[in-house]
């Protein structure tokens, strides 16, 4: 029998005693962790399902850590995986936050009335002498016997496979699945792609199964500087594996010519600064309708450059996975060898895919890297090259804002069918000037559209995109998928209340008179009226709230509202507009 207190100090008024009689365990263990079926349950995060054990052996009781995920500490001293600690009174192990702290330990070979030993060597008889005078005295002399310990014998540790397996013992219909909504993850494992990208591979915990569409993207909710801030990524994994999820991420340098102060890309450089395996990130989505789902074709052609590869990367991942019956003709443009992400996989599932082509030019040459296929930017000429059936294509493109105008106009100019034409940008969204009217507009449309394009994510709050110079383009942020009409559409109504237009911000106490031409976040922010934004698109939700009086207009949809949420009055900050005076509750 072992006799345990535990200390929680979240909780230290909170003593627990737990008495542990291995004699009636199998294999005479006790097994310490979060799982419910553990002889000793501690509930927290950072406590491992099976997280370690007590054992006892040759009347000796020992603890062990079976390769837990944050390590045990015995009496300080960090604990070896898998090794066997002989375990005393007032021994103190640290299991997560927990402190287990031995109290009793009790023996079958010790007397009823004497409870607790220290240690109990084993001895082995070695040699027996007398002492002659007590020969010469007649007397029965006792033998003196010269001891020696005796090590235990080696037992192999018994690791559960919950700890390297934790799958093994679940069923795939008691996983429920991940649809939308908030959810926990946990960093499992962080690659590095190229010198400057890495993508972080997340799990569940307790595990689900990832449900989404190839192409979409997740909004990461993170604390950076004892501040909150939302940004959304491209989910680059497939569903088609749906135990993990991965987002890839490029690393921002400072821009050129700028001072050594200047910021730099402030989630993309704190992701691969401080993200590592064990660490705990809040996400939600997944949003977006950049996806091969919305207009399935036998015949694809997915054209990227740096980051934008990502969304194609979970597209072709998923189509290659499930056997699609259709061709793909992947291109990307790197800026050289060394930045093509993705580089081996690619390759190998060229030449494993019979129904997948690549084709990848670099735009620049760098000592030590040589490279034999296409350089330059896309062209009529290579595109001819690269896809002469172009034009019976459904063409997916995406990258930074440059690369998406000219390959539009490209495509445009050689009369392709732009119908069969989707882009996604990464980048802040174009702010149209004050004084001049636009002659189009972004809109919502429930009506059959024949282009639709991204306006893209910014991987920085909108007080740092002066500072940050291109960090947007360079980033993997997710582009936010809205509508945008080929020909030209009205211009959005302006404000016809006969009254003055302002926000008044309940909560902050504070009411800003307007014109109507800037959006309510916007107006949030220069009054310093804290509501979180990532997207700014009307797509990532991150912005809303209610609205408790008066009118907005919409400039897009808000994609990042469900219907109820509507009928409860919150709008997207971020694509709304007063009309009059608006009461909003922030």
């Amino acid at each position: 029998m072992i006799k345990i207190k535990v200390i929680d100090p979240k909780k230290p008024e909170q003593l627990q005693e737990v008495d542990l009689d291995l004699e009636t365990k199998l294999n005479q263990e006790c097994y310490i962790g979060r799982l419910l079926n553990c002889d000793l349950v501690l509930d927290g995060t950072e406590v491992s399902r099976m997280h370690g054990k007590i054992s006892q052996k040759n009347e000796n009781y020992y603890y062990a850590d079976l390769a837990s995920s944050y390590g045990s500490r015995l009496n300080g001293e960090n604990a070896q995986v898998n090794q066997d600690y002989l375990l005393k009174a007032n021994d103190l192990i640290q299991v997560g936050r927990y402190f287990l702290m031995i109290v009793q330990i009790s023996s079958l070979l010790t007397s009823s009335n004497v409870d607790t030993i220290i240690d109990l060597p084993q001895v082995e008889k070695t040699s027996t002498t007398t002492d002659n005078q007590e020969i010469s005295n007649g007397l029965a002399p006792e033998p003196k016997v010269e001891t020696k310990p005796v090590e235990a014998p080696f037992v192999a540790p018994v690791i559960p496979p919950q700890e390297y397996m934790p799958l093994a013992m679940v069923e795939p219909a008691d996983l429920q699945r991940w649809t939308k909504g908030d959810l926990t993850v946990r960093c499992i494992g962080v690659i590095d792609e190229t010198h400057d990208v890495r993508t972080f591979r997340f799990v569940a915990d307790p595990p689900v199964l990832f449900s989404y569409k190839p192409g979409q993207f997740v909004t990461l909710d993170l604390e950076i500087n004892k501040e909150e801030i939302s940004r959304s990524y491209s989910i680059s994994s497939t569903p088609s594996r749906p135990h993990t999820l991965e987002i890839t991420v490029k690393r921002v340098p400072a821009p050129v010519g700028c001072q050594p102060e200047t910021p730099k890309g402030l989630v993309s450089n704190w992701l691969h600064d401080n993200v590592k395996p064990g660490s705990i990130i809040k996400l939600n989505g997944p949003l977006g309708k950049f996806t091969c789902f919305a207009n399935p074709s036998q015949k694809l052609l997915l054209i990227s450059a740096g980051s934008g590869i990502t969304p194609m990367m979970s597209m072709s991942r998923w189509l290659c996975d499930t056997g699609a019956n259709c061709d793909i003709i992947f291109f990307h443009c790197a800026r050289s060898p060394r930045d093509i992400i993705y580089r081996h996989e690619l390759e190998m599932m060229s030449a494993r895919y019979a129904n997948f082509h690549l084709a990848v030019s670099t735009t620049r040459t760098e000592p030590g890297h040589s490279w034999l296929s296409l350089t330059g930017r896309l062209d009529p000429a290579m595109l001819q090259v690269v896809a002469p059936d172009y034009r019976i294509r459904t063409v997916y493109v995406c990258g930074p804002d440059t690369f998406m105008e000219s390959t539009k106009q490209m495509l445009e100019s050689i009369s392709f069918p732009m119908q069969n034409y989707y882009e996604e940008s990464f980048g802040p969204p174009k702010k149209k000037p004050k004084s001049v009217e636009p002659k189009q507009e972004t809109v919502a449309s429930s009506t059959p559209q024949n282009v639709k394009s991204a306006v893209g994510f910014m991987d920085m709050m909108r007080n740092w995109s002066t500072q940050s110079v291109g960090e947007s383009n360079s980033s993997s942020d997710r582009a936010a998928a809205t509508a945008s009409v080929a020909t030209p559409t009205p211009t959005l109504p302006k404000s016809t209340s006969s009254g003055k237009t302002a926000v008044v911000f309940s909560k902050s106490g504070k009411e800003v008179d307007c014109d109507g031409e800037e959006p309510i976040l916007d107006l949030a922010d220069q009054e310093k009226v804290k509501i979180r934004s990532s997207c700014r698109a009307g797509v990532c939700g991150s912005c809303k709230k209610r609205k408790l009086e008066g009118e907005v207009r919409l400039e897009g949809e808000p994609e990042g509202l469900e219907e109820s949420e509507v009928q409860e009055g919150y709008i997207l900050t971020c694509i709304s507009y007063p009309v009059g005076k608006v009461v909003i509750d922030a």
